[in-house]
């Protein structure tokens, strides 16, 4: 029991004394996504957006007497991002309200639904604002996802690419702690 709580004290110390700073609100674009970031030092954090999307084309039905499938766009979905992003630029534009800042990053993107699938890698581009007097981030980021949708139908198997995530722009909110 000593140990347990010797190793408890140490853990909690050591994420003290190093002061890292986590953030959790939502995203909302190309999809309803909610936001977990940590920040490990002064310029570089790790992202997590788990929720739905509707930037991938989603296969209907099989077509059996043509043998090829329908394909469908807007099909709302499971996605998961998971991006490291750099702090590029800070910007002091406006003193009394907040700074400005240009992020950056690079990760995976997983998803899909019933018999389709996609993975991919995925880029980030952020202007965001951070307010002075509250701990809040207000933020527009295009977050572009490269890599192939697997459909699994029957026995039958299609690979394409998805076109669909390169357009992935959306404004997200975070409450910094």
């Amino acid at each position: 029991m000593k140990r347990v709580l010797l190793v408890l004290v140490a853990v909690l110390f050591t994420t003290t004394a190093f002061a890292q700073q986590f953030s959790v609100g939502g995203r909302v674009g190309s999809g309803f996504q909610a936001v977990g970031q940590y920040k490990y030092n002064g310029k570089n954090y790790i992202e997590a957006r788990f929720g739905a999307s509707w930037n991938n084309p989603v296969i209907t039905s099989w077509v059996a007497t043509e043998d090829n499938f329908h394909v469908s766009q807007g099909r709302v979905m499971a996605d998961f991002t998971l991006l490291h992003n750099w702090r590029l630029l800070d910007m002091d534009w406006t003193p009394r309200g907040g700074k400005w800042f240009v992020d950056a990053g690079a990760g995976v993107n997983v998803g899909g639904k019933a018999n389709y699938a996609y993975v991919g890698v995925a880029g980030m581009a952020r202007l965001g604002f951070t307010f002075n007097n509250t701990p809040l981030t207000l933020a527009l980021d295009w977050t572009p996802t490269f890599g192939p949708g697997i459909l699994y139908v029957r026995g039958a198997n299609e690979a394409f690419f998805n076109e669909l995530g390169l357009a992935n722009l959306g404004i997200s909110c975070t409450y910094n702690f």
